[in-house]
């Protein structure tokens, strides 16, 4: 008798995810070789990840907004013209082997932050000069150091009448409603605040923002029907962060979070542990909604340098690692991209199941990261963006082939960048991929 899913083992649950992934749900491969490629693309990842030899080392090429310059267009235009965002990301896949595809979801749909006046980014063509090729993050505190009360005591009431009324100029008279969460029999006063003409104005941007969004939702489906259909699997199931980095990019601000550290602690973490099970239950519907096990865990601040070892172990550390095992326990692959480098967290972060994860490291001395996490973490990365975006296809094919004999020996190795080429030779992107097929083949 087949087990229910709370039955199974953290194992089991993987298990099952991978087969999933194996074989994706209403996906009608363009050919038998597709298909066939799929699977052998799919299954590559999935060996490496339970640090098993698969047929050669997989790859993932860093390209997140190199296909709109491929393609001879813009950021900007990426950003506000749909038909061209789908062109280039169609055309970077027919141009380039790999063996995962990322889709065009991180090319923010322009009109729709516009009309909602959003504060968190700069993007060309709205704060930044059209030729700029990346986002800005505009640094705040969008919560005060005397908010963390209010946070703690109704974090849902704190994000829509507090939160973002700051960082979308339409939602501002949100702070007008009253909570949703005040238990009343007769709720005719929840109504009152929607007869005022700005609080309307402000739900009909939102309206307005979802046919917008639909839009742009049909562009990014269309590349990743496409890509899908072609043979290349997703590497990206969802997103999620160390709830200190919650906390530190999107609310405190870093230099709020960083006093936070020494004035009051003891409401940072807190306030990290309140967000730990918010974290948990966002991340397990991506990964259950997109049917890809890996969930992209993008670390900011824990890096070295940001803050002590004592820290690490205090503010960042504690909550990531719930974080991490609640996603290991229903079957899901965090892929943990360390930023900056993690030379002093390795010890420290070692200490996971085997097989469970991917770390994915930027400028991490990646002999070190072998040695200390090869026997129980895949590892990825780490060849410099600045190599992949100024160096020549030799010196990146030299480097790939001397990571791969380092990291890749015995398996468990995913060659990928320390961060994505925004602009570049497109050669640099294929000497990856040639670096793989010809020293990473496993006998």
């Amino acid at each position: 008798m087949r087990k229910e899913w709370a039955d199974l083992s953290p194992d089991e649950k993987r298990e099952e995810r991978f087969k999933q992934w194996l074989s994706p749900l209403d996906v009608k491969f363009s050919s038998m070789e597709a298909e066939k490629g799929y699977k052998e693309r799919a299954t590559r990842f999935i060996k490496a990840i339970k640090l098993e030899e698969p047929d050669r080392v997989p790859v993932i090429l860093p390209a997140a907004f190199f296909p709109a310059y491929h393609a001879g267009i813009t950021l900007q235009t990426a950003i506000y013209d749909y038909d061209e965002l789908s062109h280039a990301w169609l055309k970077f896949l027919h141009d380039f082997d790999m063996d995962t595809f990322f889709g065009p979801a991180l090319i923010l749909p322009g009109k729709v932050f516009e009309a909602l006046d959003y504060k968190l980014y700069k993007w060309p063509g709205h704060g930044l000069s059209s030729d700029v090729s990346s986002y800005q993050f505009v640094e705040g505190e969008y919560m005060k150091a005397d908010e963390y009360d209010a946070l703690l005591q109704d974090p849902s009431d704190f994000w829509l009448r507090t939160y973002l009324p700051r960082v979308f100029g339409a939602f501002e008279p949100f702070q007008k409603l009253s909570p949703f969460t005040t238990i009343v029999e007769i709720p005719t006063a929840y109504f009152m605040p929607y007869t005022m003409a700005d609080v309307q104005d402000s739900l009909q941007a939102l309206i307005d923002a979802g046919r917008e969004t639909e839009k742009w939702l049909e562009a990014v489906g269309e590349v990743g029907r496409a890509s899908l259909e072609s043979g290349y699997p997703s590497i990206w199931g969802g997103l999620a962060k160390a709830p200190f980095d919650t906390l530190g990019d999107t609310l405190r601000g870093t230099q709020g979070i960083m006093t936070d550290m020494y004035r009051q602690p003891d409401k940072l973490l807190e306030a990290v542990e309140r967000i730990t099970p918010l974290t948990i239950k966002a991340a397990v519907a991506s990964a259950d909604s997109a049917r890809c096990p890996v969930v992209m865990m993008p670390l900011h601040k824990g890096a070295d340098g940001f803050m002590s070892g004592k820290q690490y172990e205090t503010f960042y550390w504690p909550t990531l690692k719930k974080v991490i095992m609640a996603l290991i326990g229903e079957g899901i692959v965090p892929m943990l991209f360390a930023e900056g480098s993690y030379n002093t967290r390795l010890e420290i972060i070692k200490d996971l199941p085997r097989g469970a994860v991917i770390w994915y490291f930027d400028q991490t001395n990646m002999a070190k990261a072998k040695e200390v996490l090869g026997g129980t973490a895949c590892i990825a990365g780490n060849v410099p963006v600045s190599m992949l975006c100024t160096g020549t296809p030799q010196t990146v094919k030299e480097y790939c082939r001397q990571l791969i004999e380092v990291v890749g020996k015995g398996g468990g190795y995913i060659l990928a960048g320390g961060a994505n080429m925004d602009e570049g030779n497109p050669d640099n992107l294929r000497a990856m991929m040639a670096a793989a097929t010809e020293y990473g083949v496993y006998k």
